[in-house]
C-alpha cells in the first residue's frame, strides 16, 4: 500500500504492532536498484512487515549538489519495493515530511565526531540532514528494526550512534554491499555514468582490494592507504579523489587496534561514488 502522510505511516504501523507483528524498516530516497532489493529481501527476512521509504531528502544535499536532478522513479520503485518483500511504500511530499519547508527546519541533529571526517568534509552539513530525517523516520515507526547498506559506511556509523544516543527503539542492521559483475557498488548514482565509465570505475574496488591485500600482509594502514590512492590516480576515468583511506571502523579515525575500514570517495564524469571494505 502506498502512504502518503505521517498519519497513514502511523496508522499502518499501529495495526501491526496489535497484530503482534515485527516492523522492518527501509529507508530510501527512491531510484531503487538491486542494491535496494536485497535490503528489503533482507529485510523481509528479519520482519514481518517490510516498509519502504521513499524521499529525496533536501536537508542532505549542497547548494551545488544534484537535488533537483536526482532520479526520481515512483512507480518503478514500488514495483521493485513490493517484488521483494515490501508491504508499505512510505513517500510522502518535502512540505509532509517539513510543514515549514525544508529552509525553515530549525531543529536539526549532529552526530558529533562521526560528521566531520571523511564525506563530512567534502559535503558540509549532509550528515545533518541524513540524521535529521532518519530520526524523524525512527519517530514515525517506532518499534522497529531498520535496514541499510553496508555501501554508505559513514551514514551506517553516523545512525547507529544516532540510534544509540537518542534511545530509539530501533535495532539498526547493516546489509552488506550489492555490487555489479565488474565490482562496482550498485548506486543510484551509477547511471549518470557512460559504458566506458562504467567500466573503468571497477578500480574502485579493485582499489579496496589492493589495500586490503596489503593490510592483510602486514603493511601499514599508510601504505594501503598510499596503493590506494595511486591506483585512483591512475586510472584515466577518475577526475579526482576526495580519499582513500584507513580507518577505525567503530570511530573513524585514526586505525588504533581494532578493526579498520578502507574508505574511497571519488569522481567519475558527473557521479561522485564511494565504497568501502
Amino acid at each position: 500500500m502506498r502512504l502518503t502522510t505521517i498519519s497513514s505511516l502511523h496508522a499502518a504501523v499501529r495495526d501491526i504492532r496489535r497484530s503482534g507483528a515485527v516492523v522492518g524498516l527501509v529507508p530510501t530516497m527512491g531510484a531503487l536498484h538491486d542494491g535496494h532489493a536485497t535490503l528489503i529481501r533482507t529485510a523481509a527476512t528479519h520482519s514481518d512487515v517490510v516498509i519502504t521509504t521513499v524521499f529525496v531528502n533536501p536537508l542532505q544535499f549542497g547548494p551545488t549538489e544534484d537535488f533537483t536532478s536526482y532520479p526520481r522513479t515512483l512507480e518503478a520503485d514500488e514495483s521493485i519495493a513490493v517484488t521483494s518483500g515490501s508491504r508499505h511504500l512510505f513517500c510522502p511530499t518535502v512540505a509532509e515530511m517539513y510543514p515549514h519547508g525544508s529552509a525553515g527546519v530549525l531543529t536539526t541533529v549532529s552526530v558529533r565526531g562521526l560528521t566531520d571526517v571523511l564525506d563530512g568534509i567534502a559535503r558540509p552539513g549532509h550528515f545533518d540532514g541524513v540524521a535529521t530525517v532518519v530520526a524523524k523516520l525512527f519517530a514515525m515507526a517506532g518499534e522497529c528494526r531498520a535496514f541499510f547498506g553496508e555501501k554508505d559506511y559513514q551514514q551506517l556509523a553516523v545512525i547507529r550512534r544516532m540510534a544509540t544516543d537518542l534511545s530509539f527503539p530501533v535495532e539498526v542492521i547493516g546489509v552488506p554491499t550489492v555490487r555489479e559483475a565488474n565490482g562496482l557498488a550498485m548506486s543510484s548514482r551509477n547511471r549518470y555514468l557512460t559504458d566506458e565509465q562504467r567500466d573503468g570505475a571497477a578500480v574502485i574496488y579493485q582499489a579496496l582490494l589492493a589495500g586490503r591485500s596489503l593490510l592483510d600482509g602486514g603493511s601499514s594502514p599508510a601504505a594501503a592507504s598510499e596503493a590506494m590512492r595511486s591506483m585512483l590516480d591512475a586510472s584515466p576515468v577518475v577526475d579526482s579523489v576526495d580519499y582513500a583511506t584507513c580507518v577505525d571502523a567503530a570511530t573513524l579515525s585514526e586505525p588504533s587496534d581494532g578493526p579498520v575500514r578502507l574508505l574511497i570517495a571519488c569522481r567519475v564524469g558527473k557521479a561522485r561514488l564511494i565504497d568501502n571494505l
